[in-house]
Parts: structure tokens; C-alpha cells; sequence
């Protein structure tokens, strides 16, 4: 016996092959571009090692990176892209503020854990 409650999505979905198109177009950009994104990090971790010169910037390159990734997964996964500036910047925002002020108390204490450790001879 055949469950009539039960719809299936891709026969019910209410939009034209035009929309089909454009939302398939829209998924294979936000993949590729979360990709090479991702590829980015990958072998700036690969090929720059710890204790060279330019090591704090590779640092903040993945802070910002992986914070570039975060919006644009919620702006596109979470469909916040579809909504108002305001309401994008009202959620956007304070994420990134928050993420700023940990990493403000992240560097501020192991500052201050290194100082320390330097004072006491160790």
C-alpha cells in the first residue's frame, strides 16, 4: 500500500528549470569558492613552517579566512543572503565582534603567560 502523506521533493518542487538552473549555478559557485578558500589555507599551512618571519601573518590569514567562511556559509547555507541588510549586519556583526574581543583575550593572556614565564626564568 502506497503512502499518500509522503511527497516527494524533486516532484514537488514549485519552481521553473530557469530557478533550477540558477540554484544549482548558486551551489556549485558557493562550493567552489568555500573550496579554494579551504585550498588557501591548506597550503599556506603546507608550505610556510612555524618560526619564520612571516608566520603571525599566515596566523592571522587563517583568522580571517576561516571568518570569511563562516559568513559566507551562513549567508548562503542559512539563507541570511536573502534577507535585509539590516537583518545580515543585526546577526553578522556581533558574531564578528565577539570573535574579535576572544582573540583579543586570547593575545592579552598569552602575553601575559609569556612575560611571566620570561620573568621567572623559564
Amino acid at each position: 500500500m502506497e503512502r499518500d502523506d509522503i511527497i516527494e521533493y524533486s516532484l514537488d518542487a514549485h519552481h521553473s528549470e530557469e530557478q533550477g538552473v540558477l540554484l544549482r549555478k548558486k551551489i556549485w559557485k558557493v562550493t567552489a569558492l568555500l573550496t579554494i578558500i579551504t585550498a588557501v589555507e591548506v597550503l599556506l599551512g603546507a608550505f610556510i613552517k612555524q618560526g619564520t618571519s612571516i608566520w603571525p601573518l599566515v596566523k592571522w590569514s587563517f583568522i580571517g579566512l576561516t571568518l570569511v567562511k563562516a559568513a559566507y556559509i551562513v549567508l548562503s547555507f542559512m539563507h541570511l543572503g536573502d534577507e535585509r541588510k539590516v537583518l545580515r549586519y543585526f546577526i553578522l556583526v556581533p558574531y564578528f565582534l565577539f570573535v574579535i574581543y576572544l582573540i583579543f583575550i586570547l593575545l592579552t593572556e598569552g602575553m601575559y603567560v609569556d612575560n611571566v614565564l620570561k620573568s621567572h626564568g623559564g
